[in-house]
């Protein structure tokens, strides 16, 4: 038996996320179906490093498989872009040490969030920013976002409804960039919890507004409670970036 490991990268607009859903179709059905003839008709379970939300992409995303075809990793790359919709691309296939999980192995993430915050957007932004036209403090964003580096329980950042036994998490680096009319937010973390980043850049632009002052962080922190922070920034301006091992 082997272990293959594929990095992925995909538009998700037309998805429900990563993970299987009984509502839609998603990247991880895609990928298992586009595996089925490979190994017989039977399609295998394909793991990811984590779900990502409904609309939301990667340009990093990794992905374990279990297999015994014998066929080469370049051989599987090609055979697997053949079958998938276009929207879904592998962009590499790896031997992996058997028993290596892209989930339970990964160590850390990086995802990119895009804002605009011109008054009219373009177009081909328009899948993968989130359009937030209100003038925004680019310096009091930056403030608030250094207040959230470190390890620090992140329960208030979480979707609503989510449960996990331990909601600390550890922000390495919460860069913003600013560009013209364009704020990209880039979160290097070990790990997330549901919605954390999209929670994240929602509080970040309502503190850019002056809805907010930079030092209520520390009070959304301690609250441990979703209602502390800010509005959850809509999925499809996020971006899986890379897994780290």
């Amino acid at each position: 038996m082997r272990t293959l490991k594929l990095t992925l990268s995909y538009d998700g607009t037309n998805y429900v996320g990563w993970q299987r859903q009984i509502n839609g179709i998603s990247v991880q059905q895609v990928v298992e179906e586009a595996f089925a003839p490979l190994m017989g008709g039977v399609a295998p379970t394909v793991a990811g490093a984590g779900r990502t939300d409904a609309g939301a992409h990667a340009l990093g995303q990794v992905a374990t498989v279990n297999t015994e075809i014998e066929i080469s990793p370049v051989a599987v790359q090609r055979a697997l872009n053949v079958r998938l919709p276009v929207d879904v691309r592998v962009m590499a296939v790896e031997e992996a040490t058997p028993g290596f999980h892209a989930r339970f192995h990964a160590t850390g993430k990086i995802y990119r969030y895009r804002v605009i915050t011109s008054q009219v957007m373009s177009p081909f932004d328009r899948n993968y920013a989130w359009h937030s036209p209100e003038p925004k403090k680019i310096d009091l964003m930056r403030e608030a976002a250094a207040l959230l580096v470190g390890t620090h329980d992140f329960a208030s950042f979480q979707a609503r409804g989510a449960y996990v036994s331990d909601t600390v998490r550890t922000i390495h680096s919460l860069e913003l960039r600013h560009a013209g009319s364009e704020i990209t937010v880039h979160c290097d973390g070990d790990g997330f919890l549901r919605h954390m980043v999209r929670g994240i850049v929602g509080t970040l632009a309502e503190v850019g507004t002056g809805l907010r002052p930079p030092s209520i962080i520390r009070d959304m922190i301690d609250a441990r409670d979703r209602r502390a922070a800010g509005a959850t920034a809509p999925a499809h301006g996020l971006t899986l970036i890379e897994v780290r091992y």
